[in-house]
């Protein structure tokens, strides 16, 4: 077992400022735990060993992580020069980034070191890691079941060990429902939080629907990282509203006493499993022994009018990222090159025969939703649901098939009853794991604030780790454990 096992990043960062330990040593203990932990769970699909090797025998940013390995997910905003990046496509797989992307430069900045990449579903469609590029990430807990996605890679890494932190990225779950499959916490940002330059994979209205961020071991890293990269970028026309003050100074406060809203049933009509009920109940048990006001309620919203729009945004901009890509690449796109699922959405959205009014309209009706839920959530502080619809589902529960290629975006929809919805919102939301069902697995809770007010969560976060901590839990694939 490593002497580090178990440390936050922060904590690894403050053995650096102190000397008692070197970048490169963390790097290779890091390097070490990849190593040994992967080939059960195929978290890490790209190691970026030599390249990190040099950059600790350099001059590191004497940034909050100064030294600390780090793991980014193989997509997105977080291109790295000359490096691979295939967003879980074989389309991609020759994908050669010409520079480094803004988000990377400010981990650099914070004084991470980036020594791979993590498995992602094929453009980060699905809530499970399964993509046909590079194979299934296992759930570290049970390795038949789904480690969640699209950062499924990030939380399974981060669930063993193999960093405390790890970035990750949401665009109807994706940092939430990973970090609730593998018992580790995740916070999706409001939106805008963090700039939306997408240059490396296009700019379509999908990704409106995209927060980045991390997933991670403590509460703390979530919101030092969070410091460190928040802000617009210098083109942004839109941006989150200012904090109140940096995350990290939000971990020595106190939530005061909360009004919270609890539902146990799902606005969408999807049935929740007994292991989903039981998770929130429990958490909102928690909860009231904190000190906070409790109360039931479910939203009464037109929620299944959801499911169009949504689906017209993602194929209409998944064709449009295609398109552009093809531009970018020269490489025509064909059929062999992605998965049965993507490739109907993409065909969905070349051949769709909706009018520029109708699309219009399926977005003033996303706005409609988002103000709902604004209206229900008024007279509360937190909205707490399930972070899923069920405990994790075993792997292939979301393929489809040349017959039904629509099965697995049906089966996504009724397995995200609510964090697909805040995406539509745009407010934060994180994943916190306080429960374990009887065969060990664990099940998140969902807890969603207004939007702008990550803080309220981080304070919150804070309150629920020190009453019931979780670091300690360790999957049977830690080292540790299968000794």
């Amino acid at each position: 077992m490593s002497e580090f096992d178990g440390l936050d990043g922060l904590a690894m960062a403050h053995l650096v400022r102190t000397g008692q330990v070197t970048p490169a040593e963390l790097l290779e203990d890091a390097i070490a735990r990849v190593e040994e932990a992967n080939p059960a769970v195929n978290a890490v699909i790209t190691p970026l060993y030599d390249q990190a090797r040099a950059e600790v025998r350099g001059a590191l940013s004497e940034g909050p992580f100064q030294g600390v390995p780090f793991l980014l997910k193989d997509g997105g905003a977080v291109g790295v020069a000359g490096t691979r990046l295939t967003s879980g496509s074989r389309y991609l797989m020759d994908n050669i980034s010409k520079e480094d992307g803004e988000l990377y430069l400010r981990y650099k900045a914070a004084g991470l070191v980036a020594f791979g990449k993590t498995n992602m579903p094929e453009f980060g469609l699905q809530p499970t890691t399964e993509p046909e590029a590079h194979g299934p990430t296992r759930n570290p807990w049970n390795l038949g079941l789904t480690a969640g996605g699209s950062s499924g890679g990030a939380a399974a890494a981060v669930a063993t060990r193999m960093v405390p932190i790890a970035h990750a990225s949401d665009s109807g779950g994706s940092i939430r429902i990973p970090a609730s499959c593998c018992g580790v916490f995740g916070m999706k940002p409001t939106r805008l939080r963090i700039t939306s330059s997408r240059r490396h994979l296009g700019v379509s209205a999908r990704m409106s629907f995209l927060s980045e961020n991390a997933i991670s071991l403590s509460v703390r890293d979530s919101a030092a990282l969070l410091d460190a990269s928040a802000g617009p970028g210098f083109a942004d026309p839109f941006q989150a509203p200012r904090p109140e003050r940096p995350y990290l100074d939000e971990m020595g406060r106190e939530p005061g006493r909360l009004r919270i809203v609890v539902s146990n049933e799902s606005p969408t009509g999807a049935p929740l499993d007994e292991h989903a009920v039981a998770a929130v109940e429990d958490a909102a048990r928690l909860c009231e022994s904190l000190g906070h006001h409790v109360e039931y309620g479910v939203p009464r919203l037109d929620v299944g009018g959801i499911a169009g729009p949504f689906a017209a945004v993602t194929s209409h901009g998944l064709a449009w990222d295609i398109a552009r890509l093809e531009r970018q690449t020269g490489k025509v796109a064909l059929e062999e090159h992605f998965e049965t699922a993507t490739w109907d959405l993409i065909q969905r959205g070349r051949n769709s025969t909706t009018t520029i009014a109708e699309y219009t309209d399926g977005l003033a009706a996303l706005q409609a939703l988002s103000e709902e839920v604004q209206r229900f959530q008024q007279p509360y502080d937190i909205w707490l649901t399930p972070t899923a619809g069920t405990a994790p589902p075993p792997l292939g529960s979301f393929t489809s098939t040349p017959e039904d290629p629509t099965r697995g975006m049906r089966a996504s929809a009724s397995y995200l009853p609510f964090t697909t919805l805040i995406n539509v919102t745009g407010q934060p939301a994180m994943s916190v794991p306080l429960y374990w069902t009887a065969d060990d697995v664990p099940v998140g809770a969902h807890f969603v604030a207004p939007y702008g007010d990550e803080g309220l969560l981080f304070r919150l976060a804070a309150q629920l780790e020190a009453a019931r901590p979780w670091a300690h839990r360790k999957p049977p694939t830690h080292p540790e454990e299968k000794q």
